[in-house]
């Protein structure tokens, strides 16, 4: 197993290097839309997947590439990783979400400190945040079983769709939720529509989580066999 600062660190660096991208191509592709919204997110979405394909590729053999909260604790939940590791993990992805705001925002010479005012608050959103929350974990859990190599571009292909078929966009990641917060710009989330999404979010990490014992027979909960290292991409 990839020693514990060194497996952080990639978490955090991943993460940061995700919002960079989600937050840049938004950014780029608002401006270069001409007011298209439908091509702004066309950019977003390709540019997002395709970031992912390579962050997961690449540091998968080192951290796993969780880069999301609801992955951490699917993992944590089904035995594969200590709560130690799960606890470094959600606070590097935390605190490099937030960088990965700001690098994006002085890469486009935009104020750093920035708090957004974009709404997104219906019932539609918070289904659709489950919905994606859902199928992301599920890709990942089925993914692993049919063929672990697949995965990356499994997630990739997974999220560059979501983007489109959710009201939402699919966040589906309570770190990146979060951080978007942080920025007024094309992928922003209102500070006070931030806790709802989470909510739905962890819902649908609970789903899987119970579907898990389903898809999967022998896995067991935590508390039923002892963990084992953290499962490489």
């Amino acid at each position: 197993m990839t020693n514990l600062r060194v497996a952080a660190l990639a978490e955090a660096a991943g993460t940061a290097a995700l919002l960079a991208v989600v937050v840049g191509s938004g950014i780029m592709g608002e401006r270069l839309a001409a007011g298209n919204a439908a091509v702004a997110l066309l950019a977003n979405s390709l540019a997002t997947g395709c970031g992912l394909f390579v962050l997961i590729s690449t540091l998968g053999p080192v951290s796993g590439a969780h880069f999301n909260p609801v992955v951490s604790a699917l993992f944590w939940w089904r035995g594969e990783i200590a709560p130690a590791r799960l606890v470094a993990y959600v606070l590097a992805q935390l605190a490099g979400a937030v960088i990965g705001v700001w690098l994006a925002h002085a890469m486009f010479d935009l104020p750093l400190l920035q708090t957004s005012v974009k709404i997104r608050a219906s019932s539609g959103q918070w289904i659709s945040e489950g919905v994606a929350t859902v199928g992301l974990l599920a890709t990942i859990v089925l993914g692993l079983r049919a063929h672990a190599k697949a995965v990356p571009a499994l997630v990739a292909a997974y999220i560059t769709a979501a983007y489109w078929f959710t009201a939402s966009t699919s966040f589906a990641n309570p770190a990146v939720t979060l951080a978007r917060s942080f920025t007024d710009t094309f992928a922003g989330i209102r500070p006070a529509d931030v806790s709802a999404f989470i909510v739905a979010q962890t819902v649908g990490l609970f789903v899987v989580a119970m579907l898990s014992r389903v898809l999967e027979p022998g896995t067991a909960a935590p508390h039923e066999r002892s963990a084992h290292p953290l499962r490489e991409l």
